[in-house]
């Protein structure tokens, strides 16, 4: 039945379930003269459903049966027997009073579990806590809309060579279905990142993704299309360059480290779903501490003001915030969330931060093998300057490998970057599009073995495509380094 566990709160609610509708008709009885039988059931039926409204479906039904009866007692047959009804329709009244009550309570608990599954599924999906990354501090806020829970996400994604991936996005509707899209269009998102695509390749992924969504749902005659926005965009704190594109989606805000605010004219890419339009990605220079704000039309759009007069607040807002991405996050809701938002409400901020220049180490390679033995010596020299020399080993093989595959397969130019953090990355770089891939040489081979070594001895390792060619690199982890050596330490 739904009732409380525990015999206190169990007898609390019975209690409560048989002296509600009694104290509503003791109200109303100074009044049962002039008061209908009909705006009698409907005040009653009020009050069962303000019951159910609460989810709990045994005091439902106990409020029920309680106002029809207390409806016969009161307004059938005041202060008479109860087996003693002279009316027909008073019997059907009643009947009609119970029935009703229930179909409410049993809607009622519907519409609750469903808004409850809803919920809990959205949570579950969206990120519990923000990565603190080398690139980045980020912080993040997410406020339901007070009647159905949305498709509103973000994230905050850590991408190889330090940088990070920063998307939101809004699937337009309500309930169940909405959250369920947005955890699929999150899930894809965060696959896609792997292939370390440029955001607008990753948005042209996406939108084939909501497509074929569309196709499933035409195939099993469910009704209307998966339409979303969404803005992607990757920081790279060596360049402190930030690439960006959007789908449908508001522009980002940047607040620049002496407080000036600018909204980016981005190219207005179409929203998720809508097919054969292409997407634009631009590229631009963030100085360290500059916040990069993102969020959904929620934030945005009220019915009691236009879009210029929320973009203007939101830039009024921003203008003071200060430099900590949790306070502007307070500060923007305080300042521009509608007063009732019909929409969810998402908001993610990134302080950006610059990686210092003295973790990192670029060597131009010519064109020939001979090149690689004074290139080892060189980079032997560096990594004793670090103090990793415990590394030099592993890094030596993982680039003798991945600089004699440029050279043989590659075009020049060829570029060796090295980066050091929590761990090492090994970049190299050559203006051929081809990406080496992993192979798993017979015993009789004589070659086919570089790349294989290299995943050994690496933790991860992958190919980024870059407008000029590709960059392969190798990620490992770093022995542990004496205290007095320089480390990082985030901006701020």
């Amino acid at each position: 039945m739904g009732i409380p566990r525990g015999p206190v709160r169990g007898l609390a609610a019975l209690l409560a379930a048989v002296a509600v509708p009694l104290a509503v008709c003791a109200l109303l009885l100074p009044v049962r003269g002039s008061l209908s039988q009909t705006n009698a059931v409907l005040i009653l039926m009020l009050v069962v459903a303000a019951v159910a409204a609460l989810g709990n479906r045994g005091a439902a039904i106990i409020t029920a049966l309680s106002a029809a009866v207390w409806f016969v007692f009161f307004f059938t047959t005041p202060f008479a027997s109860f087996t003693y009804i002279d009316n027909a329709d008073d019997i059907i009244t009643a009947g009609l009073l119970l029935v009703v009550g229930l179909a409410v309570s049993h809607l009622a608990r519907h519409y609750n579990r469903e808004r409850a599954i809803a919920t809990m599924l959205q949570r579950s999906l969206l990120p519990r806590a923000l990565p603190d990354t080398s690139a980045v501090h980020a912080a993040c806020r997410y406020v339901p809309a007070g009647a159905e829970v949305g498709g509103d996400w973000f994230d905050v994604i850590p991408l190889p060579g330090f940088r990070t991936a920063l998307v939101i996005g809004d699937v337009v509707g309500h309930g169940l279905g909405a959250a369920v899209t947005m955890g699929r269009l999150r899930t894809a998102v965060r696959n896609f990142s792997t292939l370390d695509l440029p955001p607008d390749e990753l948005l042209a992924r996406l939108d084939d993704v909501v497509l074929h969504m569309d196709a499933e749902a035409a195939g099993t005659g469910a009704e209307g299309a998966v339409v979303s926005t969404c803005l992607y965009a990757i920081y790279d704190p060596v360049s402190r360059s930030c690439a960006m594109a959007k789908a449908g989606h508001f522009p980002p805000a940047i607040v620049r480290p002496d407080g000036r605010v600018e909204l980016l004219d981005l190219p207005a890419g179409p929203p998720l779903g809508i097919g054969g339009l292409r997407f634009e990605a631009v590229e631009r220079q963030l100085p360290k501490d500059t916040q990069l704000v993102l969020y959904t039309d929620g934030l945005i759009e009220d019915p009691d003001r236009d879009i210029g007069t929320g973009l203007a607040l939101l830039c009024d807002a921003l203008s003071g915030a200060g430099t900590d991405p949790e306070r502007t996050c307070e500060t923007l809701l305080k300042a521009v969330l509608p007063a009732r938002p019909i929409d969810d409400v998402a908001v993610l901020i990134a302080r950006t931060r610059a990686f210092p220049r003295d973790h990192v180490a670029e060597w131009d390679i010519p064109a020939s093998p001979e090149a690689v033995a004074a290139l080892r010596m060189e980079v032997s020299a560096k990594l004793a300057e670090w103090n990793l020399g415990e590394a030099t080993f592993t890094t030596e093989l993982i680039l003798s490998e991945l600089v004699t595959n440029a050279i043989r397969y590659g075009d020049p130019p060829v570029h060796l970057r090295l980066l050091r953090e929590a761990s090492l990355v090994t970049e190299v770089s050559d203006g051929s599009s081809t990406s080496p891939h992993l192979r798993y040489a017979a015993a009789m081979d004589e070659g086919g073995r570089g790349i294989f070594l290299v995943s050994q001895f690496a933790e991860r390792w992958g190919t980024r495509f870059t407008p000029r060619g590709k960059t392969v690199w190798a990620e490992q982890p770093v022995p542990t380094v004496p205290h007095d050596a320089p480390v990082l330490v985030p901006v701020g």
